[in-house]
């Protein structure tokens, strides 16, 4: 029984397993004849040094075809040029009428120093030297410039001033008196009716000069506000000696006229040594507007160095830029402006003005003393 379905499984099994051989033999013909047709196609498509190589039509164009329009044009046509950012505007009162002490921001401009700070300055002469700063606090305009003593003053009377550089480094003013200077200095002074154009001369140099014994008896003239006209005062008689003169240029002024005088220097006078040209921001938008100011201090500390390195050429561009400068006067004082000049007008010497502060608390100027931030600061470090 047993070999009886053995011999049926076997005639059953013995088809499947012919048709698998069959199979299995046809799919290895099959990869031969892939194996050798990609031989085949390697042979034919191998390149030698021998091999001839044709190049499509469509991608060969003669040089000879190529017009001059049909040159690449980002070989041979710059970029378009970047339209510069609009540049900021900032108003400027000077202390005074314009005059070779303004040099190092005459320059900056006119050497595009404030542009290449993204600036634009506007230069403005006040009418009233006494109003630079009652603008500036009212914010009628951004900057201006005047003298440290003033500075004190008027941030003790509430100004919201703050020194943010400083263009000349030592006072230019003094004490011009009348007449050669005598062999008894002290007491000549002492008895002399003086006048005066700031605050800087009533409230610094006249209590120095005139003791207040001699203030208190019957023949002693008051201090006489000359109205910024002290050439005209010394000339008429109207005041023996001005307690705040620019030395640089009144008595060159009056020896034209063949007035004599004489100078009395602040330092004589055991006054602190102070910064004679100040610019200063309004103190509430300091910290605000501390880019725009640290720019513009770089532009004027770039003019200046101009300056000291080219000091005829400076002295050129300064005449041909305000012709109203070109004097003999303001050409002889070009040489000892340069050497007051400063040359890193952000730096702040706080011994300074700490030591100004004392002096005008025990002169009785002021009720108590400032901090430092309130009077001065480096713009660069805001």
């Amino acid at each position: 029984m047993l070999r009886c379905l053995s011999r049926h499984w076997l005639v059953a099994l013995l088809p499947v397993i012919f048709t698998l051989l069959f199979l299995n033999s046809v799919s290895y013909a099959s990869n031969d004849d892939q194996e050798n047709g990609q031989e085949d196609v390697q042979e034919s498509t191998t390149l030698t040094l021998d091999t001839e190589v044709v190049v499509p039509h469509a991608l060969w164009l003669p040089a000879e075809s190529m017009g001059e329009d049909e040159a690449p044009t980002m070989a041979i046509t710059p970029a378009p040029p970047l339209e510069p950012p609009p540049l900021k505007n900032i108003s400027l009162m000077l202390d005074w009428y314009l005059s070779p002490q303004h040099a190092a921001l005459i320059i900056a401009r006119e050497r595009g120093l404030y542009a290449a700070q993204g600036l634009e300055v506007d230069i403005q002469s006040p009418a009233d030297p006494s109003i630079a700063i009652k603008l500036l606090t009212a914010g009628d305009v951004d900057l201006a410039l005047t003298r440290q003593p003033l500075l004190h003053l008027h941030a003790h009377e509430g100004a919201p001033i703050t020194r943010i550089a400083t263009l000349i480094e030592t006072p230019l003013t003094a004490v011009i008196v009348m007449g050669a200077e005598p062999l008894e200095v002290e007491k000549n002074l002492a008895g002399l009716h003086y006048g005066y154009t700031t605050r800087e001369g009533l409230n610094l140099s006249i209590p120095r000069l005139v003791p207040r014994s001699v203030q208190q008896t019957d023949d002693y003239s008051a201090p006489e506000n000359l109205h910024f006209d002290p050439a005209r005062a010394l000339r008429e008689g109207q005041a023996d000696a001005v307690a705040d003169g620019f030395f640089h240029f009144l008595p060159p002024q009056l020896a034209t006229e063949g007035i004599t005088t004489h100078l009395v220097r602040f330092d004589a006078l055991d006054i602190p040594r102070y910064d004679g040209l100040v610019v200063l921001a309004n103190s509430d938008s300091l910290v605000r507007r501390a880019d725009t100011w640290s720019r513009f201090v770089l532009a004027v500390e770039e003019a200046s160095h101009w300056i000291i390195e080219n000091p005829t050429a400076a002295w050129e561009l300064l005449i041909a830029a305000h012709p109203v400068l070109d004097n003999d006067i303001n050409t002889a004082a070009w040489d000892d402006i340069l050497r007051r000049m400063a040359l890193s007008p952000a730096a702040l010497d706080s011994k300074r003005y700490n030591a100004l502060e004392t002096y005008l608390l025990q002169r009785g100027q002021i009720d108590a003393t400032f901090p430092l931030s309130r009077l001065a600061v480096d713009p660069h470090t805001l």
